[in-house]
């Protein structure tokens, strides 16, 4: 009876006999591993990315806007395409239960002007809880307040992008921007945010509401009408129950039924999970597609296990005859094809984090490597020399030793 040592040892020695070979065999195990953890990374970084974007638009919001994204005859239409929202409606939520904040704004689009340079952000008529609607901070100076909104003061706040481009070499709050023939006051500069998909939320211009309504959105701009309103609810337990209120309450002020609505409530939160689940398939089949090439290496293991059994077969005769049983040889071939997966696992693994890293560098993702995968990563590999491995190691357990020993 061998003893584990002397099988572990045994095996150490015929893997060392030939590195070439083993390296070559390990080499499937190791690009099938290596691929998994890459594009596994690849897929929740781009996941983590998209749920980033989202939440950097405001957490437990609901965004409201004019038009109906299905029309008549169940045609489906661009949201925001007229104006159905009114100061009125905004006023009406803010009176519902588990509403922390609401927030109308009017858009609009202009040239603006300063210090002989020119950028055509998108200018936002707001009131002072917009920033607490969309969880924003001011960086410099100051937002403005209730009583300068009334009064449509000529004030502005810039996006960080802005004020980088206006102003690159100097301070822009206290400095003058000129947009549609007017000049404004900056009187702060946003934090940045960055990117959400496509759009980049820095590049905006913050103005009181009624400044926008009646200097700058034009036609668009007046009366009563508001290009958003931006719902924030108390948590997210209540966002749920509180766009089913939303909704009900605009249906009655507009006169409309389901089906018919003339305006659209967006829930962040649902679109932050179907996001996350589609991401998530993505990654799977990422994932499923870089697997075949681990099943690949595990018949490569086993061609070359079969070689080897053929090429030890006196040895394997003599190692039966001098008392050796079969689940010694078993054990034997076996730990050969489990530390030859193994090894190429770990190795695998420090080339796919590595891999990982320089694509989600390349992309602009965070890095996200699970250690429950890496782990899994590392016991599938081990699998697959548990069972590609069996059928050799059965193969050399089952060998006649007098027949081993025959054999030339």
């Amino acid at each position: 009876m061998m003893r584990t040592s002397d099988l572990v040892s045994s095996a150490g020695r015929a893997l060392r006999a030939n590195p070439m070979r083993s390296a070559l065999t390990a080499l499937g195990v190791i690009i099938g591993v290596a691929s998994v953890v890459a594009m596994v990374a690849l897929g929740s970084g781009a996941q983590a990315q998209v749920e980033r974007s989202i939440a950097s638009l405001g957490s437990n919001l609901l965004i409201v806007v004019p038009g109906s994204m299905r029309g008549a005859g169940g045609v489906r239409g661009q949201a925001g395409g007229f104006d159905s929202l009114t100061m009125d409606d905004a006023e009406a939520i803010a009176q519902l239960e588990n509403v922390a904040v609401v927030a109308p704004s009017q858009r609009a689009r202009t040239q603006v002007i300063a210090n002989g340079l020119n950028w055509n952000p998108e200018v936002n008529g707001v009131t002072p809880d917009f920033l607490t609607a969309r969880d924003w901070e001011i960086a410099q100076g100051r937002m403005f307040d209730e009583t300068e909104e009334r009064q449509a003061r000529r004030i502005v706040v810039l996006g960080n992008t802005v004020a980088e481009n206006l102003f690159p070499n100097m301070e822009p709050v206290g400095q003058t921007v000129r947009m549609n023939g007017g000049a404004y006051e900056v009187i702060g500069v946003l934090e940045s945010k960055g990117q959400s998909g496509f759009m980049d939320q820095d590049d905006i211009v913050l103005a009181p509401l009624t400044t926008v309504k009646r200097r700058i959105a034009g036609r668009r701009g007046r009366g009563d009408t508001v290009s958003q309103i931006s719902v924030k609810a108390q948590s997210e337990d209540v966002l749920d129950r509180l766009q089913e209120d939303v909704e009900n309450v605009l249906r009655q002020r507009h006169r409309t039924r389901e089906g018919e609505d003339d305006f659209t409530v967006q829930n962040l939160s649902s679109i932050t999970e179907t996001a996350a689940q589609t991401t998530q398939v993505f990654t799977y089949l990422l994932g499923g597609i870089s697997a075949v090439s681990l099943l690949v290496g595990g018949i490569g293991i086993m061609n070359i296990m079969l070689v080897s059994v053929t090429e030890r077969t006196r040895e394997i005769g003599l190692r039966k005859a001098l008392g050796a049983r079969q689940s010694d040889i078993l054990h034997q071939f076996g730990l050969e094809a489990v530390t030859l997966s193994v090894a190429g696992g770990i190795i695998g693994l420090v080339i796919g984090v590595a891999g990982a890293w320089g694509m989600t560098t390349l992309f602009n993702l965070p890095l996200v490597v699970s250690p429950l995968n890496a782990g899994l990563a590392i016991a599938f590999s081990g699998l697959v020399g548990v069972v590609f491995g069996a059928y050799p190691a059965w193969r050399a357990a089952k060998l006649d030793p007098i027949e081993a020993l025959r054999r030339e």
